[in-house]
């Protein structure tokens, strides 16, 4: 028998739910509503908006062959009734209808559903300060307001930028800002490191002093109290500075858009997202939702974790379009998968990090890993820093992140473990994960393996590490005579620390050790030094094998001090 479906929201997840159910029911009808004009954009590419890499809006509302998702479109193409400029005002479970509001006659009209589906996204969280209503204070959750931001860009209203919150929105909106028109733009960020959650702080501390490099400013561990101005902003305060700023952009964060779903009485959750089943069903079965208004089952803990993803919006629409035509699709949950571009570097995740696994309760540790991308001997090639997190009681991989250049290479290896991480794979999965081979994509170790390989040798205390941080403070307190730098490279390497510092800095080549190992003191802890962290292990093995064992390896090596900024 037909039926009718009404999707509020048609963003992302209404249109691939509409379109999906449209193709297996033909007979059936649909009605797609949202507030506003503008709908089935790529809200991801607002950034490359900003930035200017994508010239028109109409770009981010475009098929792959160049026709305009508008109204008419999906009326002609997907045969789905679109009603924009519509507000869903109110939701009645037992008579099956949703009651809305033409926003420019403000008529009321009533639509029944036999079925419908909740695709209200997020609201992005504006900070409660005085000032965040000023002409020039933007949040960036939507193509209208990207469009006013880039008509005050080119406007030439704009030559100094404060962004506030550092996560991936944020750092994606700095570079637009800074990279393109040559703003300058500072960032403030209450915790403190950048992508805090996400990356670990080496992992953060190598994108910030890339992101530095480029010209943005970075103001940590730092609250917003006002932004100030009378007509329209000149600047922000916060608890430790004054900023000068024509522009503000408030990329603190998103939270579900549920309410027009809580005042209909469905499931809402302690962090205020709708409640669903694998199934994408509400609390009430004949009501579906799903992107990012809704929580999901984090693979990785088993407990439910907020993923405001378009990605994830768009699968969710499908497994909603299967099933509102009587199908059994499921979405399981998600690990959370996450990469981006910032400026000439790639950054990406997936799983958990070392502090989220630690809040989550798992008895975890970290390994790091830096390697060239490609063969060693391929004439392109590029090192790579990845760093996995492990559960130390069994050796189960709970996540993994990574950084490199701009090449497809980190996208490959964080997806490869991505994959996996539903089915709980251990570090001898990724020492032995088949990874494919050929010169001028991989080496024949490939990087991920070497990290399993790595992780195998932390997990059993072969490999005592120590991060860059670690390594910045005791270098920072070397006159105290307790650490002894040890350089295990060759003396090209070498020799300018050594000259530099050589009170501090001794040059013994990893090949050289065993023949001059009376000059390696055994009263003091060493730390052992290479350029990637390879030749320093294999010293560490050879010391305790002769009863040094107050050793300490620098993980990733003078590339990772040199990437995370720390210049000697």
């Amino acid at each position: 028998m037909p039926q009718h479906i009404v999707i509020i929201g048609a963003v992302a997840l209404g249109p691939k739910a509409a379109c999906r159910f449209k193709r297996l029911e033909p007979e059936s009808s649909v009605t797609m509503i949202d507030q506003v004009k503008m709908i089935s954009y790529g809200g991801c590419g607002i950034p490359y908006f900003l930035s200017g890499d994508v010239s028109d809006p109409a770009q981010l509302q475009a098929t792959s062959f160049n026709m305009l998702r508008d109204e008419e479109f999906f009326e002609k193409a997907k045969y789905v009734r679109v009603l924009t400029g519509v507000k869903a005002l109110s939701i009645d479970r037992e008579k099956r209808s949703v009651l809305v509001r033409h926003l420019e006659t403000r008529e009321q009209e009533t639509l029944p559903y036999d079925k419908l589906v909740i695709a209200t996204g997020s609201i992005p969280n504006r900070l409660p300060v005085p000032g965040a209503d000023l002409n020039g204070a933007f949040t960036v959750a939507n193509m209208e307001d990207a469009i006013k931001i880039r008509e005050q860009i080119a406007g030439g209203k704009v030559e100094k930028a404060v962004v506030v919150g550092a996560g991936a929105i944020g750092l994606e909106v700095a570079e637009a800002l800074a990279d393109l028109w040559g703003i300058e733009t500072s960032v403030v960020e209450i915790r403190d490191q950048i992508l805090p959650g996400i990356v670990s702080p080496i992992m953060a501390g190598m994108a910030q002093h890339h992101m530095e490099e480029n010209g943005i400013t970075f103001h940590l561990s730092e609250q917003v109290r006002e932004i100030t101005g009378r007509d329209r902003v000149s600047g922000v305060i916060t608890d430790r500075r004054t900023i000068d700023a024509d522009l503000v952009i408030m990329a603190a964060g998103v939270r579900p858009n549920a309410g027009l779903a809580r005042a209909a009485g469905l499931e809402i959750s302690p962090r205020g997202a709708i409640v669903i089943n694998e199934k994408m069903q509400t609390s009430d079965p004949l009501i579906y939702a799903g992107g990012d208004c809704v929580e999901v089952t984090n693979l990785v803990t088993g407990r439910p974790a907020y993923y405001p993803l378009g990605s994830m919006a768009n699968r969710q629409g499908r497994v909603i379009g299967t099933n509102l035509a009587g199908g059994e699709a499921r979405f399981e949950g998600a690990v959370g998968s996450f990469i981006m571009k910032l400026f000439d570097i790639s950054v990406a995740s997936a799983g958990l990090c070392l502090a989220s696994a630690e809040h989550e309760g798992f008895q975890a540790v970290s390994g790091f890993m830096a390697q060239l991308d490609h063969a060693h001997f391929y004439p392109e090639k590029d090192i790579m820093y990845l760093e996995m997190v492990v559960d130390k009681e069994n050796g189960r991989v709970l996540g993994i992140q990574g950084l490199g250049n701009k090449g497809e290479g980190m996208m490959a290896r964080i997806s490869a473990v991505a994959t996996t991480l539903k089915y709980r794979p251990t570090v001898a999965d990724i020492s032995n994960m088949e990874i494919p081979y050929s010169p001028p994509f991989s080496s024949a170790m490939d990087v991920l393996n070497a990290l399993g390989n790595t992780m195998e040798n932390i997990l059993a205390k072969k490999n005592r590490v120590i991060d860059a941080d670690q390594f910045a403070d005791w270098w920072e307190k070397r006159d105290d005579g307790r650490t002894f730098f040890l350089d295990c490279r060759g003396w090209g390497n070498a020799e300018t620390f050594v000259k530099k510092f050589p009170d501090h800095w001794k040059s013994i080549p990893q090949d050289e050790l065993k023949d001059r190992i009376e000059e390696v003191p055994k009263d003091k802890r060493i730390v052992l030094i290479c350029n990637t962290g390879v030749r320093s292990y294999e010293a560490q093995v050879f010391l305790d094998h002769v009863g040094i064992r107050d050793t300490y390896n620098l993980q990733g090596g003078m590339a990772a001090v040199k990437k995370w900024g720390l210049e000697l």
